[in-house]
C-alpha cells in the first residue's frame, strides 16, 4: 500500500512564491524612502507617516495577540484552527469594524 503524503498546516516561504512577491511588492515602498529619504523636504508628512506607521503596526500585533488568545485554539495548533468568533476588544473593532 503507498503511504499517504501529509499535509503540513506550517508555512513555508519555498510553495508559495506568489506570496513572497506580493510581500517585497508591498514593503518595497518603505525600503524605498529611506533611499530617496524626504526628496521634496515634506518634514511633516514624513514625520506624521511614521508615527501613523507605528500606531497602526501597534493594533495589528495587540489585535493579532487577542485573536490567538480568545480564538480557541488547541493549544499547540496554528491560529487557522480557531473555534470561536472574536467578537470583542482590539481584534473585534479591527476585522469585524460594521
Amino acid at each position: 500500500m503507498p503511504e499517504e503524503e501529509v499535509i503540513s498546516a506550517s508555512y513555508s516561504w519555498k510553495r508559495d512564491p506568489l506570496l513572497l512577491a506580493y510581500s517585497i511588492m508591498m514593503f518595497l515602498p518603505i525600503l524605498l524612502v529611506f533611499l530617496f529619504y524626504n526628496y521634496y523636504d515634506l518634514v511633516f508628512l514624513v514625520y506624521a507617516g511614521g508615527i501613523l506607521f507605528i500606531i497602526s503596526f501597534i493594533i495589528i500585533w495587540m489585535a493579532g495577540g487577542e485573536f490567538r488568545m480568545r480564538g480557541g485554539a488547541p493549544e499547540g495548533e496554528s491560529i487557522v484552527h480557531t473555534t470561536v468568533l472574536v467578537d470583542s476588544g482590539v481584534y473585534s473593532v479591527v476585522r469585524h469594524s460594521c
